[in-house]
């Protein structure tokens, strides 16, 4: 069997993409002589919230999905980001391949809002590899798959996604709401003659705030 390892070289914004996509590059190195036709790859990206420590400023980012400081030890789980998929040309001995990472601004989602937490220092992933190793078998092609353990750590800089969102969305933020919601701020806009949803939020929060 195909001894293969993994070795996530670097994360890095995709300077092209439509919507926003950081690439990973992703070292592999086969240990032996035999050449490798092909590998379809797959992996799963996980976020590991515990490797790392948090500012006050942090942590109140982080309150809607770990709670207080004090829960952290049971409520900062490993948590999956995403999976993602690539097929690897022939090689032999040594090869690189991109992952592509495709990132949302939506702050339903986990994983959003925990990388709008993080003011500076790492983001830090596991990467879980497997797939479909091709290679040459007794009658043409054999197949082996990617063996189980094979995982890689890697603490992404925070200024790389923040750097990527910043590129795709600038000073804006993205916000879902319900349709009845959206009826509602729109005839309140109207009414008022704001020129947009940001006016009308704005005097919302302001008087709200003079009740307190």
């Amino acid at each position: 069997m195909t001894d293969l390892t993994f070795a996530v070289l670097d994360v890095a914004p995709e300077p092209y993409a439509v919507t926003p996509v950081l690439t990973a590059r992703v070292g592999i190195a086969a240990l032996g002589d035999e050449p490798i036709h092909a590998i379809a790859l797959r992996c799963q990206v996980r976020i590991e919230p515990l490797r790392r420590n948090y500012s006050d400023d942090e942590a109140a980012g982080l309150l809607d999905l770990f709670g207080p400081r004090e829960r952290w030890s049971a409520t900062q789980n490993t948590f999956l980001w995403q999976h993602t998929t690539a097929m690897v040309p022939g090689f032999s001995g040594a090869a690189e391949v991109a992952l592509p990472l495709e990132c949302t601004y939506d702050f339903e989602v986990k994983a959003a809002k925990y990388l709008l937490a993080l003011r500076d220092g790492a983001v830090p992933l596991q990467f879980l590899f497997s797939g479909t190793v091709f290679v040459r078998g007794t009658h043409g092609f054999g197949v082996e798959q990617v063996p189980w353990d094979r995982e890689e750590r890697h603490d992404m800089p925070v200024s790389v996604w923040r750097d990527l969102i910043a590129a795709h969305y600038p000073g804006t933020a993205w916000l879902r709401l319900s349709r009845e919601c959206v009826d509602a701020l729109a005839a309140y806009r109207s009414a008022r003659g704001l020129l947009g949803f940001d006016d009308a939020i704005s005097e919302l929060l302001a008087a709200a705030k003079e009740l307190r």
